[in-house]
């Protein structure tokens, strides 16, 4: 498997954001990223997808009822292979479109808290978990994160200033979502993304970005693991990148708090072996092993609980229960303990 690097989740002034595509490639190739999907809302902007500055770009949507109020229910939606937005209404029929043209369907921001400080920053959740069939959810969305850290003016500034002193990871709320799903026996994939706009703010006299495309995209990305090397076949490396994040092979990293390259999470049982997203079925005891590129709280998490934890680069568990096993790595970074890997799981029957 060859492993690269992906950003999922951003938006040109085709909907709210404010670069257009090349020039967003352009911040990505900057940032070291190897693909980007660039997903404005309701609109599916067609002729742009490419290699451009050596960064593949694709186009997705996120897709949401624009009339609905208070705001909720969207949804990030990748090789539809055509416009989806009218089913924006009924997300359960919208999921199914996009399953049965073979897209993949991710809801965004599935929980957010928010901030009274100004209206364009309310919570836009997810509500509908009737819905089935899609594929995964954004575990960690940045901008979604660093919304609910400002709970007054004063910390709106510190965070502006300081942005890289108050992301901590993923709430614990989906966290413990993410794991409920699974426990129902569901395949749930997870993704993590910048959600980067690149809005410019007033401030007094000065006008200034606060959040790039640039930084956010050396911040929360999401690692993939493809059959093989991106080979610039437009057609062909859009397969490989949607074949593995739908098979959940990936996992989420802050790559601002150390370069994540190079994580694995493998399982063994006897000759069977597997990797994220991959089933293992047992014969006996289970072999898990994670490898960290650089030292931090490797932690084991089996059925949404901890059952190993290690200081280091490496962790070794054995165990003879079946389950869903995924992996959460804290690293020391800004004085503090924060989130750093979060693996997608290994399914052991």
């Amino acid at each position: 498997m060859v492993e690269i690097v992906a950003n999922l989740h951003m938006h040109t002034p085709y909907s709210d954001g404010h670069l257009y595509h090349r020039e967003i490639a352009a911040a990505a190739a900057r940032a070291g990223l190897d693909v980007i999907v660039v997903t404005d809302h309701n609109v599916l902007v067609g002729g742009k997808e490419g290699y451009l500055n050596g960064v593949l770009l694709l186009v997705g949507e996120e897709v949401h009822d624009v009339r609905r109020r208070p705001q909720v229910n969207h949804c990030l939606i990748y090789g539809a292979q055509g416009e989806v937005a009218p089913l924006a209404t009924n997300p359960r029929r919208l999921i199914q479109e996009v399953v049965q043209r073979g897209g993949l369907a991710f809801l965004a921001h599935l929980i957010e808290y928010g901030s009274s400080l100004d209206g364009d920053l309310a919570a836009i959740p997810w509500t509908d978990w009737d819905v089935r069939d899609y594929t995964g959810i954004e575990l960690w969305n940045y901008m979604t994160e660093f919304k609910a850290r400002l709970r007054s003016r004063p910390a709106a500034l510190f965070g502006v200033l300081f942005p890289s002193l108050v992301i901590r990871g993923p709430f614990k709320a989906t966290l413990r979502k993410w794991d409920e799903l699974m426990a129902d026996g569901r395949r749930v994939v997870a993704i993590g993304n910048a959600d980067a706009h690149g809005t410019p703010v007033r401030i007094g006299p000065l006008r200034k970005v606060i959040f790039p495309y640039e930084y956010l995209f050396r911040c929360v990305n999401t690692h993939l693991l493809i059959e093989r090397p991106l080979t610039q076949d437009v057609a062909q490396d859009k397969r490989m990148i949607y074949d593995a994040l739908q098979a959940g092979r990936c996992f989420i990293a802050y790559d601002l708090a150390g370069r994540a390259h190079g994580f694995t999470f493998t399982a063994r049982s006897s000759a069977a072996q597997a990797t994220m997203g991959s089933e293992l079925h047992r014969h006996g005891a289970t072999r898990f092993e994670v490898q960290c590129p650089a030292p931090g709280w490797i932690t084991l998490i089996h059925n949404g609980r901890p059952v190993a934890r290690r200081l280091g680069r490496q962790l070794e568990y054995t165990s003879v229960a079946p389950g869903v096993y995924r992996v959460e790595v804290q690293r020391l970074f800004r004085g503090r303990w924060r989130g750093w890997i979060y693996s997608n799981p290994i399914y052991v029957r």
